[in-house]
């Protein structure tokens, strides 16, 4: 498996604050899993990204439907989609080494959740900036 599928970059920059700093702070995570590490760091970092979805993925969802976003029901799905990812992972963390449990989870982050923000999260920011109200400075 290839890692460097994706690294943050500006072209993940939405201009949407909340959303930004938080797709910020994954790549941020993903980024403990690099180098040699031990069990108990690793699993630490795995239940912080589980953390991390839950948190996320809630106000991401929060928030499109308080803009009662047309395609909300199927970025859940999506959403469920990879939460199932990260429960498989967990589940089956206790038999893979440190290397494959990282290599796993870097996959997800920079494979899955780039491909997610790249392509299905940038949809909804013309939605999110047409029904939020702009402030004047």
């Amino acid at each position: 498996m290839d890692i460097q599928l994706a690294q943050w970059s500006e072209k993940l920059v939405f201009g949407l604050p909340m959303i930004d700093s938080q797709h910020k702070q994954l790549y941020d995570l993903a980024g403990t899993f690099a180098g040699n590490g031990d069990q108990i760091r690793v699993m630490k970092t795995l239940v912080m990204l589980n953390n991390y979805v839950k948190d996320h993925f809630g106000a991401e969802e929060q928030m499109l439907e308080a803009l009662k976003y047309p395609d909300l029901a199927a970025h859940k799905l999506l959403h469920a989609q990879f939460k199932d990812l990260l429960i498989k992972l967990l589940d089956d963390a206790r038999q893979l080494s440190l290397d494959e449990i990282a290599s796993k989870v870097q996959y997800l982050i920079y494979g899955w959740f780039s491909n997610h923000i790249l392509q299905v999260d940038v949809a909804y920011v013309p939605w999110v900036r047409s029904h939020t109200p702009q402030t004047q400075d």
